[in-house]
């Protein structure tokens, strides 16, 4: 087990006074299996003067601020205390023929797990389409384990794939991720994503945080010091949820956190939210994860 302290900060600064600003914030890890949630706080500045916080359709945690007096900068700081004790990869089972799997989704339009199967159709930004089906369709042989399936999937994006910080935005559809075969943590996770469903598997979008390591640190992990993104992929009954991050090539163990789940990018996005006013803006994210215990 490792406990990590997390902190994410997130500041907005508007050329023009913003008159009013409501805010949806999924920064809170999530307590799942493998997790827990010692404790946490947010730093809201300005004070809101409204701060709501519900679970939505996926169970991720979210704040819903509203700040109604005039202000020109907006500032958000997440510090969190969390513990991470997942079950060695290398434990990791094959399962089941990835075509069992995925009959088990679709095949008589009665799945047993409806809150699974939805997450076998197409999303906004994680869709079905011929190429990233095609790429996917590479790694699952008639008669593989659906494990064995996902771990070649996830090492063929890794290594066919240039990590390139700001070559795409969140709006690069998969198709032109196919194309030019670069991208980043969010991109990977959407071909993946898009390339299981076109084969009839169900495929999940998480997003949350990953260990920090120093610059010069040789195990230093794409996608440290901000949000990063990872698949979490239906292996059947028997194994249930297993995540892999395609941007590392790992069956995700202790050096992630997860925030939240959903069916791409736009169902977990960090801060999102409306203004009145506020002209341009500039926009500094910097995240820490910080084991607490050595580790």
């Amino acid at each position: 087990m490792t406990r990590y302290a997390v902190r994410h900060e997130t500041r907005y600064a508007y050329g023009a006074t913003v008159d009013l600003g409501l805010h949806l914030l999924r920064l809170t890890p999530l307590a799942v299996i493998g997790q827990r949630l010692l404790d946490y706080r947010l730093g809201i500045a300005p004070e809101p003067s409204r701060n709501v916080a519900f679970r939505d359709h996926f169970g991720n945690a979210v704040h819903h601020v509203a700040i109604e007096a005039g202000h020109d900068t907006f500032s958000v700081t997440l510090d969190a205390d969390v513990d991470v004790a997942r079950a060695d990869p290398a434990d990791l089972p094959e399962g089941e023929a990835w075509a069992q799997v995925a009959a088990s989704i679709g095949a008589d339009g009665f799945p047993a797990r409806p809150e699974v199967a939805e997450f076998a159709y197409n999303s906004p930004q994680a869709g079905r389409e011929p190429a990233s089906t095609a790429f996917a369709a590479q790694s699952f042989a008639p008669g593989r384990g659906i494990v064995a399936g996902l771990r070649d999937l996830t090492a063929r994006i890794r290594r066919e794939f240039a990590y390139v910080p700001g070559s795409t935005d969140i709006s690069t559809p998969v198709a032109r991720v196919m194309e030019t075969r670069r991208g980043v943590c969010q991109d990977f996770a959407h071909l993946m994503i898009a390339g299981l469903r076109g084969l009839g598997l169900p495929a999940r979008y998480a997003s949350g945080y990953i260990r920090t390591y120093p610059p010069a640190d040789a195990a230093g992990l794409r996608g440290a010091d901000a949000s990063h993104a990872w698949v979490s992929a239906w292996c059947g009954e028997a194994l249930g949820w297993v995540d892999f991050d395609p941007t590392n090539d790992l069956v995700v163990r202790d050096e992630h956190i997860v925030v939240a789940y959903g069916r791409d990018f736009s169902d977990v996005t960090p801060l999102r939210g409306v203004i009145l006013g506020g002209g341009t803006h500039s926009l500094d994210v910097a995240v820490t994860v910080r084991p607490l215990d050595g580790g």
